[in-house]
């Protein structure tokens, strides 16, 4: 008896069950039972069975392998539970999957796949991508079935969002009903597949939070979700497919967004070494203007308005004033005066307005191989066109979007966001007459003001020609001397959006640092010499005299120059990581370096140095080397910028004099 008893608890502990066999593949000829894991060929995710919560179910699922809190990422059977550890995933040899209970001809789960299968077999990818593939095969496209086009409550980097065209399914997350039951519930992130398409966090068929259509650079409603120095983002629209995904720039970092019905929110996590748990770092909706039609029609809303943060746009007045006074502004708002037209001649005209989340797409039509001015002209022969806006805002702008009917749920941000124009009969666009009573006082008055404001101009003018005469034969003298290119004023102010606060990144020690987009696309960094420097006149020419002489791979590069009136500007390649005290200073982004990259970084600015000091035709001494003078590019590789107040040293030269306090 005893040896029988040994016998069983033997079999028993060499079970698959107990012993939590680890599998890298799974075959025709092999299962996965529960305690039976799939991991990664790097380790990073694993497939099993587990129980959510408090609860007792089984669930096949993946989850995060090397972290210690248990994070499931998704769930094969949500709505179909298993009610003890009897579950059994195996592969078909027609290339399905089929999860059962052992013993039994019960169905918990399975897949349908329409590709032909030849020796299926099922893997784990780092990605957490769950790929069933024919043996051999390691194309995407002819994946017989990847767990990534059926998501759960969480994105992972490389998933995609949207809708698949070819096979006629959606790409979307769907919230957890609770805590303890994975089955899905109507909340959901997904796209709206109108002209324009644009994704939509919704409740069933209810749009809760509009995130917006996709323009170019960002989802028009979250003009702060690239975050660029985490992650690179794509977006596809072709016959075959609508999709939008991002990818983190380093593999090591472990990132993740998950859809909340309890929160109501789509939050995104990073994994944080050191407090050894997921750190939020940006949730949607932000704050009460997320709010799908929050402000009814033709108004929009600001969190920065200090009594409603509904106004209704110039023109426009509350439909229901009671009703909007008592912050009800459901009902939106109207015209002050029609419109005037009649699909064969109009005067109506439009009003411009900057820093916007776009109106609803619903009733939008797009044309993506039109310019701007075409768009304006195709809606004002239309007079359902109420609105027009680029499709894409890359590059000064491209393409076209024209609304219809009424325009709603419309945010304005305190920076970002982009142009729209919105129609307006002729007394409302810029082409009426104010008030003459108004004028004529007005007039009165400024022509006094003006009249004394002149001689005192003159007075001023007369001392200060000299002076900027001085200075810009001394520029002139310089960029004649460099060989440097010269850019257009009217291409670098375009590129600048008119030197846009929104499109500021920097302060320098001689002005302010503007980043840009030239017609072909590049992504430029241009600095202003300040028009009150005196000082900065002095920096200014030193830095176009000696970078425009120096050439390395360590040192942020000078693409040309640009003069205008009193416009003195230098015209660089942008650096799309900033500078490195944004890096290692933030908390976040700090884990972007690892020592390997950091010990690059040092390298690569010692390298730079090494050219400044020795190796350049100038010996140049920087003089206010430090963290945010050196930049990083796309890849984080290092450029040392700034050049305002370096010095060029003779050959044999060791040492210098200064008469005034240099660098900080």
């Amino acid at each position: 008896m005893a040896i029988l008893s040994f016998i069983v608890i033997l079999a028993y502990i060499l079970s698959p069950s107990s012993l939590a066999t680890e599998l890298d593949s799974i075959h025709v000829s092999q299962s996965l039972s529960d305690g039976m894991t799939l991991v990664s060929q790097g380790g990073k995710f694993e497939l099993g069975f587990f129980s959510p919560g408090n609860s007792h179910k089984r669930y096949l699922g993946i989850w995060y392998k090397k972290i210690p809190v248990h994070t499931v990422v998704w769930v094969a059977n949500r709505a179909n539970p298993i009610n003890d550890f009897s579950g059994t995933l195996t592969v078909k040899s027609t290339g399905n999957l089929s999860l059962t209970e052992n013993g039994t001809e019960t169905t918990f789960w399975s897949t349908i796949s329409r590709k032909q299968a030849k020796n299926p077999v099922l893997e784990l990818l780092d990605s957490g991508n769950l790929v069933l593939r024919n043996e051999g095969e390691s194309n995407p496209k002819a994946y017989l079935w990847q767990s990534f086009d059926y998501p759960s409550d969480t994105y992972l980097p490389s998933m995609k969002l949207g809708r698949d065209l070819q096979n006629g399914f959606d790409w979307c997350v769907t919230s957890w009903k609770s805590r303890n039951d994975p089955s899905p519930v109507g909340f959901s992130l997904g796209l709206v597949l109108n002209d324009y398409p644009e994704f939509s966090i919704m409740n069933g068929t209810k749009n809760l939070y509009r995130a917006g259509p996709w323009n170019g650079l960002y989802l028009s409603g979250y003009p702060d979700l690239s975050y660029t120095y985490i992650f690179e983002t794509t977006y596809v629209k072709n016959k075959d497919e609508i999709s939008y995904s991002s990818n983190t720039k380093i593999d090591s970092i472990l990132a993740r967004a998950v859809i909340n019905q309890t929160s109501q929110s789509i939050t995104q996590y990073i994994w944080d070494d050191n407090l050894q748990n997921w750190k939020s770092f940006g949730s949607k909706p932000v704050d009460v203007c997320d709010k799908y039609d929050l402000c009814g029609a033709f108004s929009y809303c600001s969190v920065t308005e200090p009594q409603h943060v509904c106004q209704c746009f110039k023109g426009f007045s509350p439909k229901s004033p009671e009703a909007w006074n008592s912050n009800n502004s459901s009902q939106g708002c109207i015209r002050d005066k029609p419109l005037s037209c009649n699909n064969v001649t109009s005067t109506d005209g439009f009003v411009k307005y900057t820093g916007l989340k776009v109106p609803d797409t619903q009733h939008t039509k797009l044309h993506e191989n039109i310019n701007l001015d075409e768009c304006r002209n195709m809606c004002l022969k239309n007079c359902s066109c109420m609105a027009y806006a680029n499709s894409d805002i890359r590059g000064g702008g491209s393409g076209c979007v024209m609304w219809f009917g009424d325009l709603i749920d419309i945010k304005m941000f305190q920076s970002g966001g982009q142009d729209l124009y919105i129609r307006m009969p002729a007394l409302e666009s810029g082409l009426q007459h104010r008030n003459k009573k108004k004028v004529i006082i007005t007039s009165i008055i400024g022509a006094i003001c003006a009249t004394v404001l002149l001689c005192v101009y003159v007075i001023y003018r007369v001392q200060r020609n000299n002076i900027e005469w001085s200075k810009a034969e001394l520029f002139e003298g310089y960029v004649n001397d460099t060989d440097l290119p010269m850019f257009d004023l009217l291409m670098v102010t375009t590129a600048t959006d008119n030197f846009s606060l929104n499109n500021k990144i920097g302060q320098g020690g001689f002005g302010t640092v503007y980043k840009g987009k030239l017609a072909d696309g590049q992504e430029i960094a241009v600095k202003r010499l300040s028009h009150s420097s005196g000082q900065g006149m002095t920096e200014f020419l030193t830095e176009v005299k000696l970078i425009a002489k120096l050439q390395h791979r360590n040192l942020v590069k000078l693409l040309g120059c640009c003069t205008g009136g009193q416009e003195k500007l230098l015209v660089y390649e942008y650096m799309v990581n900033g500078s490195l005290d944004n890096f290692i200073f933030d908390r976040m982004k700090s884990k972007l370096l690892e020592w390997p990259q950091r010990f690059l970084i040092i390298f690569g600015v010692a390298r730079g140095l090494l050219y400044l000091h020795h190796d350049s035709r100038l010996r140049i001494i920087h003089r206010d080397l430090k963290l945010s003078n050196v930049l990083l590019d796309d890849k984080l590789n290092p450029k040392i910028s700034d050049f305002g107040i370096a010095r060029a040293f003779g050959v044999d030269q060791t040492h210098g004099n200064t008469n005034r306090v240099i660098g900080t």
